[in-house]
């Protein structure tokens, strides 16, 4: 089923370094021949002289210091890579950069070592894997599927155990058909945090770039490498602290599906048993289903295509299909050429509409720990595709084309495999800025749906958890009134303070009011007490002094004791605080302040 013989999960992989297993000279080269017997994967394959360049780049670098060192990686052809012709999947657009993409520099630095440009579809049009002058990409499982598209020869690659992860680009749902169709994990970042200067665009408002891996956790690794913010993209946002570490879930969480009406499988009884089968996984993890009206998502995702938004797909390709049209597929300038006809009022009208149904879609969104739907709602053949070019690719958009649209994180991550045994997968979602809780719930998903690493015979096994540089942060406990929606809370939020947990002390806390200005909880340390609703808020470090400054005795700061054992920074308060009005019965500053 795989080609090459070493398991490229990142942590596989630095660890057969350590041990002398093997070495990053050797693996690359190894993969390069193996590679090359996939042609229809790959655009520009790099040759043993542009591939000695990089290893070269690991003389002073080495596992410890460097998360990426020795890491294979693959690039779609619509992303930079320094020396090498970018192409878009159409020949007449090449060119060659002289500068990596903004994320592909942050990779390279970091230690990992680009295998080559893959294929796709066509200027990023498209979601079958089908439509390039280089051919079909074959799906990993069965050559005779689709591979899903756009970004199909990044997903190929990493599936065939080519790479250990590979760059895609994500505007309609590029970065997550191919991973569903391919048993990978395809994370769809939130919009802005992966730059992309140097990326083809396609709807450069909307585009993303995105990242195929063979588990979450590896995902993870090249998330933390990549989101840097990129001052020179006018689109870039940065990353905030609340999305920089991994975090931590409830073991009960709430999770969104569509209504039955509303799920669409497009004639395929077994992506609609197998999307039961996920509902029931998520629910054996301690997830509580809610079936939720997606209206607003699916007529959002409607505007993609049937609105303007096709306007900027036609910008980002006018030299080409003004000056030489015939350069372009057939399906490829039928699509984008109708790009030329909306007008002004056309892409206001629609914007309104659109921002009407966002507030709608968050409505929802803000009732639930995470949104889930099926990736897509079919697996379909090359030949199916072939006869009804159009029509299906569509219906592969029918889950994913509104995500960018509203401004939505998500990640799509395997489940399980048909009767047929071809890959299926869920996609999850949630407001932009909860990758890490993504990332942490897909990870808990992979774990118990216990799936081969992509289309090799790796087992998939629990990897050492992978942890962030914490010291430009600090996580506080708060238990009174800078909980959110209280009156103190401003002071968090103003230094960019982010709530990342809500959970509940050790059962060690006595808890007094303090009258004042403001009415405050004094929370006491016993050796038998009562355990209180608190929140973990991440503070950048920068304005932790300012902050604590503010803090009017008796509370103070110091250290507190959550429910599962974990010791966080927090609000504590003096012995003496014990002669005020005694509240621990409440249980919570919240439900005292309520009476």
């Amino acid at each position: 089923m795989y080609i090459n013989q070493q398991n490229l999960s990142i942590s596989s992989l630095q660890q057969a370094y350590k041990s002398g297993e093997t070495t990053p000279d050797i693996l690359i080269k190894q993969l390069r021949l193996q590679a090359s017997k996939l042609e229809s994967v790959w655009i520009h394959l790099l040759s043993d002289v542009e591939l000695n360049r990089y290893i070269h780049l690991l003389k002073d670098k080495s596992p410890e210091t460097h998360p990426l060192y020795g890491v294979p990686f693959a690039i779609k052809d619509n992303i930079d890579l320094a020396g090498v012709p970018t192409t878009a999947a159409c020949d007449a657009y090449r060119y060659t950069p002289e500068s990596s993409a903004f994320v592909v520099e942050l990779l390279i630095n970091a230690g990992a070592i680009p295998l080559g440009k893959t294929n796709l579809d066509q200027f990023a049009t498209g979601l079958v894997g089908t439509r390039s002058p280089y051919g079909a990409t074959p799906n990993a499982f069965d050559p005779s599927y689709i591979s899903g598209g756009s970004s199909s020869g990044s997903a190929v690659a990493t599936a065939k155990g080519l790479v250990s992860f590979a760059l895609g680009t994500d505007t309609a749902g590029s970065g997550r058909v191919p991973a569903c169709f391919n048993n990978l994990v395809g994370l769809k970042p939130s919009k802005g945090v992966l730059s992309t200067t140097g990326v083809v665009p396609a709807c450069r408002s909307l585009d993303c770039v995105s990242i195929f891996a063979l588990t979450a956790n590896d995902a993870n690794t090249v998330f933390q490498v990549a989101a840097q913010y990129d001052d020179s993209d006018c689109f870039a946002r940065e990353n905030p602290p609340a999305n920089q570490l991994p975090v931590k879930l409830n073991t009960e969480f709430t999770f969104a599906v569509p209504l039955a009406e509303q799920l669409q499988f497009f004639g395929s009884d077994r992506y609609q048993l197998e999307f039961t089968h996920a509902v029931a996984l998520l629910q054996r993890l301690g997830g509580t289903k809610v079936e939720l009206d997606f209206s607003p998502m699916l007529d959002a995702a409607k505007l993609l295509y049937e609105g303007p938004w096709v306007a900027e797909r036609y910008l980002a390709t006018q030299d080409i299909i003004e000056s030489t049209p015939e350069a372009m597929l057939d399906v490829t300038r039928t699509i984008i050429s109708a790009g030329n006809k909306a007008n002004a009022t056309d892409a206001f009208a629609a914007l309104y509409k659109l921002q009407a149904l966002k507030i709608e879609a968050d409505k929802l969104v803000n009732q639930v720990d995470v949104l889930v739907s099926p990736t897509a709602g079919r697996h379909f053949k090359i030949a199916e595709v072939e006869a009804e070019p159009i029509k299906l690719n569509s219906q592969l958009g029918y889950y994913t084309n509104f995500m960018n649209l509203l401004d939505y994180a998500a990640i799509a991550v395997p489940t399980s495999l048909t009767t047929e045994k071809m890959p299926f997968g869920i996609t999850l979602f949630g407001q932009a800025m909860t990758d890490q809780a993504l990332l942490t719930l897909a990870a808990r998903i992979q774990s118990q749906a216990n799936l081969t690493l992509g289309a090799t015979d790796f087992p998939y096994f629990e990897h050492p958890k992978l942890e962030a540089d914490n010291s430009a942060f600090v996580d506080l406990v708060v238990c009174g009134a800078h909980l959110s929606g209280m009156a103190l809370n401003w002071q968090l939020t103003d230094r960019k303070a982010v709530l990342i947990e809500q959970t509940q002390t050790a059962a060690h806390y006595e808890m007094y009011a303090v009258p004042g200005a403001v009415e405050r909880p004094a929370m006491i340390r016993v050796d038998e007490g009562a355990s209180f609703e608190v929140e973990v808020w991440r503070l950048p470090i920068e304005s932790f002094g300012s902050f604590v400054t503010g803090i009017a005795q008796p509370l103070g700061i110091g250290k507190v004791e959550l429910k599962d054992s974990r010791w966080l920074t927090g609000f504590i308060a003096e012995g003496y605080a014990n002669t005020e009005t005694n509240i621990s019965q409440f249980g919570s500053w919240r439900k005292y302040k309520a009476n």
